[in-house]
């Protein structure tokens, strides 16, 4: 999800039919989420977000980052570029990868993190890539080492399973503020990591089968060309993959029980006293409604979709693959980093930067050579699908010049 500014501490009030201002804060993170992730015990191998972790800039290069995007220098500066949320779950869970996308353009980092206790220090590896769009570099082959004990399939994990049913009673469908459970004096309780009798049980109810189902069911008619209907309200359905899981947990499943309750809130504070007041301080200190304040050109709205015909012409005609910077980790803890070395077929071989770096392996990048046609702009506000039209093009033209 997006960074959620004043929306942080909402709950998920957000039901069809949308307006304009639930449309963009129904992606947005919530605190709830941020607290839920805290409770996670084991180590993490891959960590997704939309928005970079504040800071991750500042441990690759960042040099190279500001000559692509010149227009983020002064959040740079002001250590005001990403998300205040991911970078606390970056410092506290600290996996191996993490990829994000958001500002369009490839970046790559590597942070050495403070060692805990007597353990090693954890070093992670951070990767954002482009736009998916002719001469850009969107792709890269990453190669992970399989777990003994993975199977060929996507499996539920025991963990998030019995973190989810530990703060079930902490899920709130109403736009009022709500801080986490602190041990403050104020709370019951606050600490909600799962225990090994929590995960057996979870187990158990599952009977033991953790593979997760191949049971997708079309809830909505799919897209007819023929026939298409663009002022169509969003009609509500709920995800009866969700709902199957949330019966076999006893879970809460708020999206399906707002609908069915005409988008009525629940999640009071006698709700095991885990709602603080308005005023009560956040477990996460900063307030991101300031933040990307700079304009971003690649940024595409909701409203309206940036045309890539304004770039400049000499990125359009670049024809060599570009090279990705891992630079070496960093660590204000540490004065001296470890020499780790990279996973193999991960990134590139490049130059050392900044006076040093690591030798990696080779990436690979897709290139193709089209161009872009504009699209319509529709009356309501909906995210484009450009790049149908842009293959398309490509495709046109290469069996024009064959003729």
């Amino acid at each position: 999800g997006g960074i959620g500014g004043k929306n942080r501490k909402s709950g998920h009030h957000e039901f069809p039919p949308y307006n304009p201002q639930t449309l963009r804060s129904v992606y947005h993170v919530r605190n709830i989420e941020v607290f839920k992730l805290k409770q996670i015990q084991m180590p993490i191998d891959i960590f997704m977000s939309h928005d970079w972790p504040r800071g991750i800039y500042h441990y690759g290069n960042t040099k190279k980052l500001l000559r692509k995007k010149t227009f983020l220098c002064q959040e740079v500066n002001s250590n005001t570029l990403g998300s205040p949320a991911a970078e606390e779950l970056l410092a506290h869970l600290q996996p191996s990868y993490w990829f994000s996308a958001h500002l369009h353009v490839k970046f790559a980092a590597v942070m050495q993190h403070a060692p805990k206790g007597d353990a090693a220090p954890r070093v992670t590896r951070f990767l954002s890539l482009d736009k998916c769009l002719p001469h850009r570099d969107f792709l890269q082959i990453v190669d992970l080492p399989d777990r003994q004990s993975s199977s060929g399939g996507l499996e539920y994990d025991p963990e998030w399973l019995a973190i989810l049913k530990a703060t079930d009673g902490l899920q709130r469908t109403s736009p009022q503020p709500w801080n986490p459970p602190e041990n403050n004096g104020l709370h019951e309780r606050w600490d909600f990591r799962a225990s090994e009798v929590a995960m057996m049980k979870v187990v158990e109810e599952l009977s033991g089968e953790l593979d997760i189902p191949d049971n997708f069911s079309r809830t909505v008619p799919p897209y007819d060309p023929a026939h298409p209907q663009p002022h169509a309200p969003p009609a509500y359905s709920a995800n009866p993959q969700t709902t199957e899981l949330c019966a076999k947990l006893g879970l809460s499943d708020i999206y399906a029980g707002a609908g069915l309750g005409g988008g009525s809130a629940w999640g009071t504070d006698e709700e095991g006293g885990s709602s603080g007041s308005a005023e009560e301080p956040s477990e996460y200190p900063s307030d991101t409604s300031g933040l990307s304040s700079s304009f971003n050109p690649d940024e595409i709205t909701l409203e309206e979709e940036w045309e890539e015909g304004g770039e400049d012409e000499s990125e359009s005609k670049v024809s060599t693959p570009s090279r990705m910077v891992l630079p070496e980790p960093k660590c204000t803890d540490s004065p001296a980093p470890m020499n780790l070395p990279p996973p193999s077929h991960s990134t590139p071989r490049v130059a050392q930067c900044d006076g040093g770096g690591e030798d990696v392996a080779e990436a690979c990048t897709l290139k193709r050579a089209s161009t872009e046609g504009p699209d319509s702009q529709g009356p309501t506000p909906r995210i484009k699908r450009r790049n149908q039209v842009i293959y398309a093009s490509a495709d046109d033209d290469q069996s024009g010049g064959q003729g």
